[in-house]
């Protein structure tokens, strides 16, 4: 993992600006085919979830469970460990809210004494037709405010469509579209309900939802990091 070259104040300034930044190449082609490989150990897994049955798209997608492998749980620490503190700008700016505390197993135990236990990492698997309708990762009274994707295949050589796409709801006007299209070995950080944004009178909610455009061609591997567990 290439963690040392990340330009934090300026992912920063991203998400508070637009509600998600992509860190480039944090991960080489080789971890993240090892990230692909695991799909196919079941031991890695608690659950896995067919999107056709619950009407959530066409796909699959597998929840990790603990202990997560090392890779993974890293990141999950890492990541957090450098977006505490936006969460936290982001409840004082809205209004009263928790304060997350700075080390992710502190914020886990919160999930924990709220019910909330569940592993919630995951890998998601789309093939030729593959899609994700619109959507929001919340799994319980506890939730952090932003999540992250590790993209594991290359676009335009391993599949082709299955754009990563963000609608913007801003009160009292149409929807904004984001697609992106992220490389291999990419991570997008982006908000997990709503962002704060300025107006005339403070700051208000301007909601997001997430999904994956239709994948034309290949397949297409994503590794997802939510940072509260479910119950």
């Amino acid at each position: 993992m290439n963690l040392d070259h990340i330009d934090w104040n300026g992912a920063h300034s991203s998400i508070h600006e637009k509600g998600f930044s992509i860190l480039k190449s944090v991960l080489d082609k080789e971890e993240c085919n090892g990230i692909i490989y695991m799909y196919g150990e079941e031991k890695y897994f608690r659950k896995t979830i067919l999107m056709e049955r619950y009407r959530f798209g066409l796909g699959e997608y597998k929840y990790l469970q603990y202990p997560l492998p090392s890779i993974i749980e890293t990141l999950r620490e890492y990541l957090y460990e450098h977006l505490y503190t936006v969460a936290n700008k982001w409840n004082d700016a809205l209004g009263p809210g928790m304060q997350y505390p700075p080390a992710h197993h502190d914020f886990l135990n919160i999930c924990k004494s709220n019910n909330q236990s569940l592993a919630t990492p995951l890998i998601l698997k789309y093939g030729e037709g593959g899609h994700n309708t619109l959507h929001q990762d919340l799994y319980g009274d506890i939730y952090f405010p932003l999540q992250a994707v590790v993209f594991l295949n290359e676009p335009g050589k391993d599949y082709t469509g299955g754009e990563f796409i963000m609608t913007e709801q801003i009160p009292r006007a149409q929807s904004k579209a984001i697609v992106l299209q992220p490389a291999q070995g990419d991570i997008l950080i982006f908000t997990t309900q709503f962002r704060p944004k300025k107006g005339t009178r403070g700051y208000y909610r301007v909601s997001m939802k997430h999904g994956v455009s239709a994948v034309h061609t290949g397949n297409r591997h994503t590794l997802g990091i939510i940072f509260h567990d479910a119950q």
